[in-house]
């Protein structure tokens, strides 16, 4: 059976008024009162781990913050059904999976064991990527509104897998992208909603120096040569390889440490390799430090990003890739894949520097390293855009307004 979660934020919906003014959030009250009554069930695979978890934890209590009676559960799945749905994720990022009928079995039996076991109590059921996706079969019995989000990059899928999942997708009522590229043509209303952080999270809060330095000292990290830092799960499409091939090219004329710093999830079983190959490519280098982070750490991320000369998110294929986000609200300077939603955040030359190769990863290095007022212009161009555009006000009022069109369909709902 599922276990429902309820959090207590840390802040108050009115601590936001001096980042984004009091009219903003008098306006998210205003959409919340709208949908009061209504109880929104979130539903995904995982409390701990990934972006998806980390959002939801922020977001589920500010709705309630605002009189939406929102709650979460998670489907149960055994490690083989996580594995089969991290081929899924894989495959709809582009990657040649092979996929068997077995499999493809394995998905449906695993789902509907949760169809039988779960607790359908939402008058909105918000369900989140692909594991989930299959509960939809319940809306024939209970009806209700549905809505599918998607938090990954769609927009050059394995075509077996995309319609394998496209015939659940398509009885929802409602899809949400994270970006405009990843839509897709499909019979159903479609939201963009670019996901979003908490800039009063652990994680993003300012933290006084004696923080940082401490936790600086637990991981055995010192400040006396610049620090290049990724913060992200272990996995192959974050190329934590790639970025360990880029800095030792780097390091051969400027002097310089790297950290890669992550954790697991319980979603992922290929983490643990991922991790275990790092560790093997680095052993032997003193000045590259990988950090097994867990779930929970905040502070210490926190803590690692603001001390960060430049912040990393070299992925090679992404969903959104918040950290980026994370690091240019800390006003740092960033390098990352041109892919998923990261070219959302990252205006190439003006809020950082977009990369598409190992050579490219070495020559923006290169160029920030030796030039820190450029690298301090683009972190603070950064910061403000992501003020603009990415904060957890934003998606909450993107969400609010999504749901309320689901009541009113002939309305023109402007996101």
């Amino acid at each position: 059976m599922e276990e429902e979660i309820y959090r207590q934020s840390k802040s108050k919906i009115e601590d936001y008024e001096t980042i984004v003014g009091r009219s903003y959030i008098e306006e998210l009250k205003i959409l919340g009162d709208r949908l009061s009554g209504k109880i929104i069930q979130n539903i995904n695979s995982t409390y701990v781990g990934g972006g998806v978890a980390e959002i939801l934890s922020h977001l589920v209590p500010l709705f309630n913050q605002l009189g939406v009676d929102a709650r979460w559960n998670v489907i149960q799945g055994s490690d083989k059904f996580f594995e089969v749905t991290k081929k899924f994720h894989n495959a709809l990022h582009g990657k040649d999976e092979k996929i068997s009928p077995e499999e493809f079995s394995l998905f449906l039996e695993i789902n509907q064991r949760n169809l039988n076991e779960l607790n359908f109590f939402g008058d909105i059921l918000f369900v989140h990527d692909p594991q989930p996706v299959a509960l939809i079969a319940k809306k024939d019995e209970i009806g209700r509104k549905w809505v599918w989000r998607c938090h990954i990059d769609v927009s050059n899928p394995n075509q077996e897998v995309w319609d394998f999942l496209r015939g659940f997708i398509h009885d929802y009522d409602a899809v949400a992208f994270s970006s405009p590229s990843f839509s897709r043509q499909i019979p159903v209303s479609q939201f963009l909603i670019s996901p979003s952080i908490d800039p009063l999270s652990d994680k993003n809060k300012e933290i006084p120096p004696e923080a940082i330095d401490s936790v600086l000292a637990k991981y055995g990290l010192g400040q006396d040569k610049p620090m290049i830092v990724q913060v992200s799960r272990f996995d192959y499409l974050k190329d934590p390889i790639g970025v360990i091939n880029a800095f030792e090219r780097v390091k051969r004329n400027i002097d310089c440490q790297l950290v890669l710093a992550g954790g697991t999830a319980s979603d992922d079983p290929e983490s643990e390799k991922v991790l275990n190959e790092v560790m093997e490519r680095a052993a032997g280098n003193p000045d590259i430090h990988i950090l097994l982070i867990p779930p929970g750490s905040d502070i210490e991320i926190n803590a690692l990003q603001r001390a960060a000369t430049i912040i990393m998110q070299k992925s090679l294929k992404e969903g959104f890739g918040l950290t980026v986000s994370e690091a240019l609200w800390k006003r740092k300077p960033v390098i990352a894949g041109a892919v998923g939603g990261i070219p959302l955040q990252i205006q190439h030359r003006f809020t950082g520097l977009l990369c598409y190769s190992i050579e490219g990863a070495v020559y923006a290095l290169r160029q920030l390293l030796t030039n820190p007022e450029y690298a301090g212009w683009l972190g603070e161009n950064g910061r403000q855009h992501v003020k603009q555009n990415f904060l957890i006000t934003r998606q909450l009022r993107d969400y609010l307004l999504m749901f309320l069109s689901l009541y009113y369909p002939g309305d023109v709902v402007q996101l």
